[in-house]
């Protein structure tokens, strides 16, 4: 789970960290009328996503007049596909140095890293390409609960090396750094980020911007943390500003769906590439199709096959359930081909070819788009699937002409995959020729 800046900037105070005055969080120009304003204030959108500086979703107004402005101007604003729907408005400090701080849980490992920069106030990952020898990294693998005092103190004479001007605030580094990995620890985070971190005029030291993301398996036992800043867990709180259009409707309808390319709705295709969804029938098989759409593709077609989402059926879906997965990956404007496969344990063979035939009916009927589907179904109820297959394409030949199951384990899925992809390929030709 993302938090918000002024969530963030919550649950630091609660740790003894500075965090600039809040002056209130609007969701609409009129909100400004509410609020008791003391210029100079710094207007943030607030998406869950970086790069918003860049993007200009972060100002500084000097007066009602510009706050008015930003505020019009930030509301109509699109960063990086998501659209802003509230504004934090707080107060302006004064900026002597920015440092950037941070804790993170390392994804391949699991060990946890602190990362220091007096190099702050920009992106990290420029700083590590460009003057890699401004970033201090200290790799932990025992997971302790709290930072040593010899560990906060090399990071703060890290600093004070590589800017002297921060000797007069040596100690209160350390002692930021190990407030920050409190924080961090107790609230059972995956990323804990500042930056920058302020150094003040008169030497305070403020987290002007804060990055929070809570490990998801934690957070019944954060409730009362959370419930403090305003999140009921219960909710199963997702916000909507760091999902796609795609991730949203699955989220509503009730099954796991990821997309793999950022910002689908607007996503620009290689016309040499070919990209697959995916409808597999578990989390584990969604898993093992990713990488094996990777692997098919580099071994047999130079690595131009991309997979372009995961997702998870859950046991026993609906049939209505089945059908509504075909119908996200055939909206979506990145898919080529449908890959799919049913391996009926807890789930049904039967339903599962019922709510894919359905989708396709609908979707011939209503003129929606169609796109091919190639895949393998064996287990549970194998044989009124096979039933209702085969009678389902007497019936209505034309809405499944691109319907290409095989039924029972004689084929391996890697050699569907294969046939699938080439075909896919065939088909995306023939259309980028006029059918020749």
């Amino acid at each position: 789970m993302k938090l918000y800046e002024y969530e963030a900037k919550q649950i630091f105070e609660k740790f003894g960290l500075s965090v600039p005055k809040e002056i209130g969080i609007i969701e609409n120009i009129s909100d400004l009328e509410n609020l008791t304003l003391s210029f100079p204030i710094m207007i943030k959108a607030m998406v869950l996503i970086g790069g918003r500086g860049k993007a200009g979703g972060i100002k500084k107004a000097d007066n009602i007049s510009e706050a008015s402005d930003i505020c019009s101007k930030m509301f109509d604003l699109i960063i990086h596909g998501y659209a802003i729907k509230k504004l934090l408005l707080e107060e302006a400090v004064s900026v002597a140095h920015e440092i950037y701080l941070s804790i993170a849980t390392d994804p391949a490992t699991f060990d946890l890293v602190i990362v220091v920069s007096a190099s702050g106030g920009v992106d990290i990952e420029e700083v590590a390409i460009n003057q890699p020898e401004e970033i201090w990294k200290k790799t932990l693998r025992d997971n302790p609960k709290t930072l040593s005092e010899e560990i906060s103190k090399e990071a703060a004479d890290f600093l004070v090396g590589r800017n002297s001007e921060l000797s007069s605030v040596k100690e209160s580094l350390s002692t930021t750094i190990m407030a920050l990995f409190s924080a961090f620890q107790q609230s059972e985070a995956k990323i804990c980020e500042i930056n920058p971190l302020i150094v003040t005029n008169d030497n305070q030291l403020i987290a002007a911007d804060a990055k929070f993301v809570l490990d998801d398996n934690s957070l019944y036992r954060q409730a009362p943390l959370l419930k403090s800043i305003g999140i009921d867990t219960r909710s199963k709180r997702h916000d909507v500003s760091e999902q796609t259009k795609y991730e949203a409707q699955a989220y509503i309808i009730g099954f796991p769906f990821l997309d793999l390319l950022d910002n689908p709705e607007s996503f620009q295709k290689e016309q040499d590439k070919l990209y697959v969804g995916l409808v597999p029938g578990g989390a584990g098989y969604g898993i093992f199709s990713i990488d094996e759409i990777v692997n098919v593709g580099n071994r047999y077609f130079d690595g131009k096959v991309i997979p372009i989402n995961f997702m998870d059926s859950g046991g026993g879906p609906s049939l209505s359930k089945v059908a509504d997965m075909f119908h996200i990956l055939m909206d979506h404007p990145a898919t080529d081909l449908i890959i799919t496969s049913r391996f009926g344990g807890i789930s049904s063979c039967d339903i599962f070819i019922q709510g894919l035939i359905m989708a396709l009916r609908d979707r011939y009927i209503s003129k929606r788009r169609m796109i091919p589907v190639f895949g393998r179904m064996v287990g549970t109820d194998l044989a009124a699937a096979r039933t209702f297959l085969d009678k389902a394409k007497r019936e209505s030949p034309e809405p499944l002409k691109d319907l290409h199951i095989v039924v029972g384990n004689q084929k391996i899925m890697a050699d569907i995959i294969k046939d699938g992809i080439e075909y896919g390929f065939r088909t995306k030709k023939q259309k980028e020729t006029g059918g020749n």
